[in-house]
């Protein structure tokens, strides 16, 4: 089995120094939560990211290689407004190729950010993208075809933000950093010098690679002042694959208002929330009474056919004493601030600038089946071999055309899982969830979507607003990035 501690050939021109007499790095755990810079881009020039490499120590005196958007590791938070262009440059300083997926932007197949767009080493590309969708909590990310866990998982993430004015008046917190906080929650596994490290063959491919510790923002098990009050949560699973149930320990409820394509028609009281790689929820907690909180999660297997399920992903944070037991950890601490005292007080009982569902009568049905079992197949896999994962019989290859759809016109899209539960995400739209299992979904509950997890079998409605051509298609596949790398991937034109 391979492992692979950091991107072949990203660094080849830095040395490595060794860490000599320390027997096991610690996890540097209840530090501040890092907030991400926030960059308004405009239509203006100027506004620009480079994919750079550098360290960073994630624990206690131990640094390690990473990637990031013009930081050490993630990148800033991009802002963009509806109806207005976003006029922005991507360069890359790094050694080998890699992509700015705009995921969840209703842009064209050009413009995507997909496998296609790769920027070269020392090339940069500047875009237009102009903005007509709904306020809400988007990211951006690399999407080289094969390296695409590899490179995300050392850091080319970031979140990107739509405001609307539609929304404006939404009556939600709406402080950058302060009432409005960004959380990306990922997972990652260390060596015992602090080096990260990631493995995407045998095993750790078939169900997807999983970390031992929880990040938040790049920081372990963070501690996060907040202001008494309501505070809103932009909650992204930046994981490679793993599944979140996030709940608070004392058992408090919150408010959910808004998922991955924008906000929800009215907020939803609930005391947990899962999220699969690359979903998004946006929560308001109430920390009016002052007492601290605990952000926690459970282990969650990933479901198999049949109701078995594939292994949890193991002792979280390290065995570092966060762990609330087998199944539970915790992912962030939150402490309030008696001296500040939030902005809003209640919540309204509707959202102003809810998008409403307007897909129109469906003109054909498509059927998507996600395959485990081609190539060598499971048992290979768990002898250290490279099985070729699949959509419809088909591993992905980058110069076949899968599907053709026609511009505006609505469709049903039907996906199952043979295997396994999976995330299934389509780039250049969103889309409204009609049934799991053959159970209607309410909208009301879900909001408008880029990501459905399909745990046996899943209906889409879905319309194309933007073209995508041959030579940049537009991409549908699985989020659990060694699935996506492996082939578990298709593409379609729209004209």
């Amino acid at each position: 089995m391979r492992r692979r501690d950091f991107l072949s050939g990203a660094l080849a021109s830095l040395a490595v120094p060794a860490l000599v007499g320390r027997a096991s790095a610690q996890a540097v755990a209840g530090q501040p939560l890092p907030i991400p810079a926030l960059i308004d881009i405009g239509e203006e020039a100027g506004s620009r990211i480079d994919a750079i490499a550098g360290r960073k120590a994630f624990l206690d005196g131990a640094e390690t290689q990473v990637l990031g958007w013009s930081q050490d590791y993630l990148g800033p938070t991009l802002r963009m407004r509806r109806g207005r262009g976003a006029r922005i440059t991507v360069g890359n300083r790094l050694e080998q190729g890699i992509t700015a997926h705009w995921h969840g932007l209703h842009v064209p197949g050009w413009q995507d950010g997909g496998p296609h767009s790769v920027i070269a080493p020392g090339r940069e590309l500047e875009q237009t993208l102009e903005i007509d969708q709904p306020a809400g909590t988007y990211w951006y990310h690399s999407h080289v075809h094969g390296r695409t866990g590899e490179q995300v998982y050392h850091g080319l993430a970031g979140l990107l933000l739509i405001d609307d004015s539609e929304a404006a008046d939404a009556g939600l917190p709406s402080d950058y950093g302060v009432d409005d906080i960004p959380m990306i929650v990922q997972d990652r596994s260390f060596s015992r010098r602090g080096e990260l490290r990631y493995d995407d063959d045998g095993m750790a491919l078939m169900q997807g690679f999983r970390g031992d510790r929880v990040l938040v923002n790049g920081a372990p098990t963070p501690v996060a002042g907040v202001p008494a009050g309501m505070v809103r949560l932009r909650l992204l699973n930046g994981s490679n694959s793993r599944v979140y149930r996030f709940r608070f320990a004392d058992g408090r409820a919150f408010h959910h208002v808004a998922s991955d394509a924008g906000l929800l028609p009215a907020p939803l009281r609930r005391t947990e929330i899962q999220l699969a790689p690359a979903e998004r929820a946006e929560v308001v907690v109430d920390f009016a009474n002052g007492h601290p909180a605990r952000l926690v999660s459970a282990d969650v297997p990933m479901p198999m056919m049949g109701g078995g399920m594939m292994g949890r992903g193991g002792m979280m944070n390290g065995g570092s004493g966060a762990s609330e037991g087998s199944d539970v950890f915790e992912v962030a601490r939150f402490e309030v601030d008696q001296g500040r005292v939030a902005r809003v007080a209640t919540l309204p009982a509707t959202l102003a600038g809810a998008p409403r569902p307007d897909f129109g009568e469906p003109l054909r049905r498509r059927s998507f089946r996600l395959d485990m079992m081609m190539g060598m197949g499971m048992m290979g896999a768990m002898f250290g071999g490279k099985p070729d994962l699949g959509i419809n019989g088909k591993s992905y290859e980058m110069d076949r055309i899968d599907q053709q759809l026609r511009l505006g016109e609505t469709e049903i899209w039907e996906i199952s899982a043979d295997m396994m539960a999976h995330p299934f995400h389509v780039h250049g739209t969103s889309f409204q969830v009609m049934s799991r299992n053959g159970r209607a979904v309410d909208h009301a509950e879900t909001g408008l979507k880029d990501v459905v997890w399909v745990d046996g079998t899943a209906e889409i409605l879905i319309r194309f607003d933007q073209p995508a051509r041959p030579d940049a298609p537009y991409m549908y596949h699985c989020h659990i990035l060694e699935h996506e790398d492996a082939g578990m991937m298709g593409q379609f034109t729209v004209s």
